[in-house]
């Protein structure tokens, strides 16, 4: 199984991610690292397992170990994190934004891999799961280490058509039923 399997899974409906996927992956200024990080984090955020079957393997060939452990890493704990920071927005009582968290993510510390790429991922994984709040917070980070806005454009732009390429395939398996 691979990208061309995936891309190929798509429906002549749907073309237009078909045509993104290849242009995200295929034509992105990110490093091999970033970019197959992004891919590997979005698509677990993404919860399809055929699309998480289809771009693991690839994400695996083109990363180190430890970036794949981390990128996996980056999945978990913005999951966890992207669902406690958009509640606690969403609330009417500002008052649950001077509580403290109490949640472990030692992961912050010491993220296995560079620091940018670690934000982008996060960035990439909170635009997945709607979190304007850790989307802020990464995007900002980004830019005070130097990142240019077309760089963390790049990595919600991976987000979105994984995301919609993961929607669309599911959809498909249930409509075929």
């Amino acid at each position: 199984m691979s990208l061309d399997s995936l891309t190929s899974s798509i429906p002549d409906y749907a073309k237009d991610l078909r045509l993104n996927l290849g242009s995200v992956i295929g034509g992105s200024a990110l490093s091999p690292q970033q970019l197959w990080g992004a891919v590997l984090a979005t698509a677990i955020a993404a919860r399809s397992p055929f699309v998480l079957r289809e771009l693991a393997p690839e994400a695996r060939a083109n990363l180190s170990p430890e970036a794949y452990t981390a990128a996996k890493q980056v999945a978990a704990t913005m999951t966890m994190s992207n669902v406690f920071h958009r509640t606690r927005h969403l609330l009417s009582d500002p008052e649950y934004g001077t509580l403290r968290a109490g949640l472990r993510m030692n992961v912050l510390g010491n993220p296995g891999v560079d620091r940018v790429d670690f934000e982008l991922w996060s960035l990439a994984v909170s635009a997945v799961n709607g979190c304007g709040a850790c989307l802020d917070s990464h995007e900002q980070a980004l830019r005070r280490a130097g990142v240019d806005r077309e760089t963390v454009q790049e990595a919600f732009r991976i987000a979105s058509v994984v995301q919609a390429v993961a929607v669309t395939l599911d959809a498909e398996a249930v409509l075929a039923e």
